[in-house]
């Protein structure tokens, strides 16, 4: 057997343990999702440390273009990641190493205090952070087609994103509860003092250790793949050479299967807007809709409630009608959420027509990673997602930059809905042409 039919057959050796240890990272990556970059660390930049920040630039513009930033960076080294990562078989190895400089990001959190001097550091820890993190995903998720089937990588895949919003929601009760809750100079059941936002910061130190624990059993469970074959020599090009192969691989995916380009660029576009809803949705909480900045991990626990079960309920869509369909419907549903969420007001309607758009963003993510999986020629899992990520982090500006443009632009918060409307939009326009993946007889 060679190494590619090796790679081509793990997925149906693959025991229910390893399905769950893999998808165990994602329980503990909600650490960084939910708690550090949308419910907690994220506001607590914007509404405590950046509040009333001198000039005429808002703290809200400021986190848009750092996370714009750190887009930049993952999409200059993702598809040279993924190449080499196939090349030498070191997927488990990077995600470890990637997974420990997200933990220790988050750790330096710590030092970020409540005053208009730390925000520089907080919004630089929290875009190398972000960085990093993606780079992550990109032998994490090779290493779904290691642990999953033709005919169940949408159950696999809708699997992971619901442990990833359960696991934020554990995680968001623990911080309200315990650090969070409550009035005065001392908050949640530990007491914890206020000063100089010392709640938040030990609840992002308590993020990163649950990151930690979480993410270590797919490094034991889940076997390191041999070097594939899929690209003799790559482990031997150079920084600068591996974008020469880039780009030959690229001209010779268009060559042979344009519409895998065309979803590329799709998915890059709309996954964009997804995470934008995600990011800016507990900072538009709490400055658009009058959330107090504790509260707002209660409509976050509710909104992964959500999300986690359509994901798992999406996931029988997906491996039945196709992941095509499900994205499409998923980003319809979505864009009308927001238009709706764009004009009304009012704690209530938040809850209403936020939690009404959550249920589209889990199903929209775990059906895009599926859509590429079915695509991914066995032995170059994580070149493709190399290129999934990288296509997708080439446009991560997007949002973030145009939430930014339209608050800056209109000297409201609310405005940067409709530039995250407007992303959702176009990725759905590309989307609509691409052709669905061939349907796999189940086994």
């Amino acid at each position: 057997m060679t190494e590619v039919n090796a790679a081509e057959t793990v997925g149906e050796a693959a025991g229910r343990g390893q399905v769950v240890a893999w998808g165990l990272w994602d329980w503990g990556s909600s650490a960084f999702q939910a708690v550090t970059l949308t419910f907690v660390f994220s506001v607590y930049l914007t509404d405590s440390v950046g509040k009333d920040l001198p000039g005429s630039i808002s703290a809200s513009a400021w986190l848009g273009w750092a996370l714009a930033a750190a887009g930049l960076v993952v999409a200059l080294t993702a598809p040279v990641c993924g190449q080499y990562f196939d090349a030498v078989g070191s997927r488990k190895r990077a995600l470890a190493t990637l997974t420990a400089l997200t933990v220790g990001a988050m750790s330096l959190m710590f030092f970020v205090r409540d005053e208009h001097s730390d925000l520089w550091l907080g919004l630089a820890l929290l875009a190398f952070a972000s960085a990093v993190f993606e780079l992550a995903g990109v032998p994490y998720n090779a290493m779904m087609r290691q642990v999953s089937t033709p005919a169940t990588v949408g159950r696999v895949s809708g699997f992971g994103w619901a442990m990833g919003y359960f696991g934020g929601i554990v995680l968001l009760l623990i911080c309200y509860v315990g650090f969070l809750a409550g009035d005065g100079d001392t908050r949640g059941i530990f007491g914890i003092p206020t000063d100089q936002g010392l709640n938040v910061r030990l609840v992002v130190v308590l993020a990163a250790v649950w990151f930690t624990v979480f993410a270590l059993p797919v490094l034991f469970a889940v076997p390191e793949l041999p070097r594939t074959g899929a690209d003799p020599g790559a482990d031997r090009v150079g920084f600068l050479g591996s974008y020469r192969v880039l780009w030959r691989d690229v001209r010779d995916l268009w060559g042979t299967d344009r519409h895998t380009v065309w979803f590329l660029l799709a998915s890059a576009v709309f996954r964009d807007g997804l995470a934008g809803v995600f990011t800016f949705g507990a900072v538009l909480a709490v400055q658009v809709y009058g959330f107090a900045a504790a509260d707002v991990l209660l409509f976050g626990i509710a909104a992964n409630v959500v999300a986690g079960a359509a994901a798992v309920v999406a996931g029988r869509f997906d491996d039945t009608l196709g992941p095509k369909r499900v994205i499409v419907a998923s980003l319809v549903g979505m864009i009308l959420c927001g238009l709706v969420l764009l004009v009304v007001s009012g704690t209530m309607m938040f809850w209403i027509f936020g939690l009404a758009l959550t249920i589209f963003v889990g199903p929209a993510q775990a059906s895009a990673r599926s859509f590429l999986a079915r695509l991914a020629p066995p032995g170059r899992e994580g070149q493709l997602f190399g290129l999934y990520t990288t296509t997708g982090r080439a446009v991560s500006f997007l949002a973030p930059a145009l939430f930014g443009l339209f608050v800056w632009a209109f000297q409201s918060d609310r405005a940067g809905i409709a530039g995250l409307l407007v992303v959702l939009v176009a990725g759905l326009l590309v989307l609509l042409p691409v052709r669905a993946p061939a349907k796999v007889a189940r086994g």
